[in-house]
């Protein structure tokens, strides 16, 4: 075939254009678009950051100094404006511990709830939920423990998890829970332990036997029967 004429060719330009150039000129449009949205996203979320690390530098800082009422203003503006920035969940650890060092330990729940309440999937969340466990046991809430700790799926904290929940069983006066529990803190890893095992055995040596327990029922039943009221205890017949 011969070679197209240059004015063939450019009348060939043109009419291919013509069909084909509304697609080409919106394509290139669409891309100017993505680019700039995705720059301006960047921006955004780099801003976003900046922000956010910036409160929690503030926190830290008063912190520190165990100024809570410095730590207050930044934390609540971080927990509601930025509340899916990492910065926000370490700032409510930070809290606690500022709270709890303060005596303010209801303080401390309410700040590390959310935190605590995360699926157990994230690390944080594993950390504000052990951390909660001895927060409710401090407050004397061992069925609070027990609901947040027992069946959560194995992780790294699975011991620490199984001996909080085994203090939560004492205080509700299940022993034989509060062994089982202790038992299964045993299975950490000994090459990164995260539990004092030698805590654990005498845990378990000072739970009452089940002879002990018997005794003590026995014993309390006795001391209950004799407060009865005398006009209570029937009189014995003479003979």
């Amino acid at each position: 075939m011969e070679d197209l004429s240059e004015k063939e060719q450019l009348d060939a330009i043109r009419a291919w254009w013509a069909e084909n150039g509304s697609y080409v000129m919106g394509g290139i449009v669409v891309g100017i678009a993505v680019i700039f949205g995705w720059n301006r996203w960047q921006t955004s979320v780099a801003d976003t950051e900046i922000a956010a690390s910036t409160l929690f530098e503030e926190i830290m800082e008063a912190a520190e100094l165990n100024l809570v009422d410095n730590a207050e203003p930044p934390a609540e503006t971080l927990f509601t404006d930025y509340s899916e920035s990492p910065y926000a969940a370490q700032a409510r650890l930070a809290m606690t511990r500022l709270y709890m060092d303060s005596g303010r330990d209801q303080d401390a729940a309410d700040v590390l709830r959310p935190l605590a309440e995360m699926l157990p999937t994230d690390e944080l969340g594993l950390v504000g939920r052990f951390r909660m466990t001895q927060i409710l046991l401090y407050q004397d809430k061992p069925q609070e423990v027990v609901d947040l700790v027992d069946g959560l799926p194995e992780s790294g904290f699975s011991a620490r998890f199984s001996e909080a929940l085994g203090d939560a069983y004492v205080m509700l006066e299940r022993y034989a829970d509060a062994e089982a529990a202790y038992m299964a803190a045993f299975s950490d890893d000994p090459r990164a332990p995260t539990v004092d095992v030698t805590m654990l055995q005498l845990k378990i040596n000072d739970l009452p036997s089940a002879r002990q327990i018997s005794v003590e029922g026995s014993a309390d039943e006795a001391a209950t029967g004799s407060d009865m009221p005398a006009e209570d205890v029937p009189e014995q017949e003479s003979g």
